[in-house]
Formats: structure tokens, C-alpha cells, sequence
């Protein structure tokens, strides 16, 4: 059965590390600060100037003034710490940040991102996005397979306006778990009960299946 939006966040949870600062996109990468692993200390930041984020929101217990910088409504833990942007960008073009799980529009199998824009439809803006592709040592992209109309959104080449060129590292959409690669999207694992023909058909990219593909554990 494919993932839902909640059970990517702790798929993509798998991959911090301890000690680990982690800047979060808007969407499901939000999610990622409910599911830390046991046993690990990492910090969350958000590039509109917080450093501590905690886990998403219950319905009921939102701050409305505490916020990230996709305006969502965000939890802060003991100690976090508050500052300007500047200095929040220093942190991230200074390669501070270890860890970058972003969510997209579409992702191309060279790499590509394009996650701000549709034109003629929504501007979502760039946000901190241009600035963590161009500097984060690692970038996992959080995101459903396809969109609403049930067409790739793993493709050969992005149709959209790109956020950055050859950045993204690893994708864990709702079917699987993909490494990106200079040949395509090398799959790694199969969410429950997805075979890999399902994954076949709904990726438009390049492609690459070596073995038996096991079922991601969460």
C-alpha cells in the first residue's frame, strides 16, 4: 500500500543523524520533526530565522505567531532560538546545514528540482529553497509520486521552472525510495505492497532496477 503523507515524513526521518542540523521545507517535510528516532539529538531550522523547531501541530494547539517561513504554523522547542534572516542564510550559504528535506513539484532524473512555481497558475516562491540547493551537503526530496491528475512527477526532464540543477540526492515519494544517479533514479526500496511494476508505470524518468527490491520498513 503506498505511503501517505505522514508515513513519508518518517520514511524520510530514517535519515537523520545525531547532531544533525536539518533545515525542513513547507508540506510534508514539516511532518519530519514528529518522527525523530530514538536516542538521536538534531536541531530544526527554518530559514525565517528559528533554530528549534519541534514537532508539527495538533489541530487545536497552533501559535498562530509561530510560523515557518512557508507560513505554517510551527512548535518551538525548550531553548530555540530566534533570529533575522541574515543571519539564518549566513548559516545556510555558510554550509551549516547537514541535512535539507524539500518537497517538490517535479523532480528530473538528472537531479533537478522545480518546486515554486506554475506558470499561469501558483507562485508558491522560492523561498529559502534557491539558496539550500545551492549549499546544503544533502538534499532529500519528501513528495507524492504524482500529481492530481495521476501523471509522473519523476520525469526525464522538469516541466516547470527550476529551483536547482543537479542537487537533489534522494527521493522518497509514496511508492519508493529512489538515489539519484547519472543514469537515472536508481530504486531502493518499494513502499509495503507496491511492486515494482506500479513504480514502472508511474515514473516517466530514467529508471534503474538491479535485484530484488526490498519493502521499506518504517
Amino acid at each position: 500500500m503506498a505511503l501517505d503523507k505522514n508515513g513519508i515524513a518518517q520514511k524520510n526521518a530514517q535519515e537523520l543523524r545525531d547532531g544533525y542540523y536539518v533545515n525542513l521545507g513547507i508540506g510534508i517535510p514539516t511532518l519530519v520533526a514528529n518522527y525523530i528516532p530514538s536516542g538521536i539529538d538534531v536541531e530544526f531550522q527554518s530559514e525565517n530565522g528559528m533554530l528549534g523547531m519541534g514537532p508539527f501541530p495538533f489541530e487545536g494547539e497552533e501559535d498562530a505567531d509561530l510560523i515557518n517561513a512557508g507560513k505554517q504554523t510551527i512548535t518551538a522547542m525548550p531553548g530555540a532560538a530566534y533570529f533575522d534572516s541574515s543571519m539564518s542564510f549566513a548559516m545556510i550559504r555558510g554550509q551549516h546545514v547537514d541535512l535539507t528535506v524539500l518537497g517538490a513539484m517535479e523532480v528530473s532524473d538528472q537531479g533537478d528540482i522545480a518546486n515554486w512555481k506554475i506558470p499561469g497558475m501558483m507562485v508558491k516562491g522560492m523561498g529559502g529553497a534557491m539558496d539550500l540547493v545551492a549549499s546544503a551537503k544533502n538534499i532529500i526530496v519528501a513528495m507524492m509520486h504524482t500529481n492530481k491528475k495521476g501523471e509522473s512527477k519523476l520525469l526525464r526532464q522538469c516541466t516547470l521552472p527550476l529551483t536547482g540543477v543537479q542537487c537533489v540526492t534522494r527521493v522518497v515519494s509514496n511508492l519508493a525510495v529512489f538515489d539519484l544517479s547519472p543514469k537515472g533514479f536508481k530504486l531502493v526500496e518499494r513502499a509495503p505492497g507496491v511492486s515494482v511494476d506500479e513504480i514502472k508505470a508511474a515514473t516517466e524518468g530514467r529508471l534503474i532496477i538491479e535485484g530484488e527490491i526490498p519493502e521499506m520498513k518504517l
